[in-house]
């Protein structure tokens, strides 16, 4: 896809989605969340099918505020050029980086990645179906289900891309609303994503999987 607008400077020329550094909010964590609420309003607006991911969806869960440095959206791929025309309309850059599992954009000096392949999957209407309508600073907007937002950090485990220390806490803050057998099921047989499933185990974050005498445990009920 061409890029929509350059990624240095708004398209449109809108004050309001294009603020200076020093109308932001001082607490980066304050800014992304800013930017995540008025991308979610446009996004709603434009009738769009989505849902938030990444670290603004599990702080939208629950998690703690220590968010990264972008806020994260899926949307289906088939939408994409639409979604990056109205943002394109609003005032907010778009542009296509190397990666062609998503698009970028820029709200209030924030990255914003429009992901329209997750977990080595194109996003289809059923991960957007299963997102929950959650509050996201006073804003509602559909959110990844727990158990694809941890589905989408095991299935990017590689032999190169293996920082459990990053997905470490996101566990331990999503442990209860996380369907750990459906995960073991799936990446029970990949070496990184099973060795990190066997970390939680060690460290108690999730219960020890059955032997294969005891059987499989009821869906959910970690610890």
């Amino acid at each position: 896809m061409r890029p929509t607008g350059p990624p240095d400077g708004p398209v449109g020329g809108s004050p309001h989605h294009a603020a200076p550094a020093q109308e932001l909010p001082p607490d980066l964590n304050q800014a992304i969340l800013e930017a995540t609420k008025q991308v979610a309003v446009l996004l709603k607006r434009g009738g769009h099918a989505f849902a938030l991911a990444g670290s603004v969806a599990v702080y939208a869960h629950g998690g703690t505020g220590n968010l990264q440095h972008d806020a994260d959206f899926c949307v289906l791929p088939e939408e994409a050029e639409a979604v990056a025309a109205t943002l394109a309309e609003a005032g907010l850059p778009v542009f296509a980086p190397p990666e062609d599992w998503l698009l970028k954009a820029k709200c209030l000096g924030q990255d914003i990645d429009l992901i329209h392949e997750l977990a080595n999957r194109p996003v289809g209407p059923e991960l957007l179906g299963r997102a929950v309508d959650l509050s996201v600073d006073s804003v509602h907007m559909p959110v990844l289900a727990p158990t694809d937002l941890m589905r989408s950090l095991l299935a990017a485990f590689s032999e190169h891309h293996c920082d459990f220390g990053a997905v470490l806490p996101i566990a331990r803050q999503l442990r209860e609303k996380v369907d750990w057998p459906a995960l073991r099921r799936e990446y029970g047989d990949e070496p990184m994503p099973d060795a990190f499933l066997y970390l939680l185990e060690r460290l108690g974050v999730v219960s020890a999987r059955p032997s294969p005498a005891q059987g499989t445990p009821a869906q959910g009920g970690e610890r």
